[in-house]
């Protein structure tokens, strides 16, 4: 992959969706929750007002609606500005 997030915005890995419940029920695809935790895999260099917390390999959580969706090579990430990242776990 050849991707490299320009300014604050970072490219994640999202984690992947649970399959099944505690009790070991399936969960079909339509009731799958987006997952709100993922692996930075990319980061850009920030600007001149914004300072570039995050970096490669950190595991972070977003939000909900947080991002945009790209497929790469077959692979689902999200591409987001560094401000839309709640917390690095």
């Amino acid at each position: 992959m050849n991707v490299k997030p320009l300014s604050d915005r970072v490219l994640i890995l999202p984690d992947a969706a649970e399959e099944k419940t505690a009790g070991g029920l399936i969960i079909p695809d339509t009731a799958k929750e987006k997952p709100l935790a993922g692996t930075v895999v990319a980061a850009g260099p920030g600007t001149k007002d914004v300072t570039m917390e995050v970096k490669v390999g950190d595991h972070v959580l977003y939000g909900k609606y947080a991002g945009t969706e790209l497929r790469i090579d077959g692979t689902d990430y999200l591409i987001m500005k560094q401000q839309d990242i709640l917390a690095v776990i």
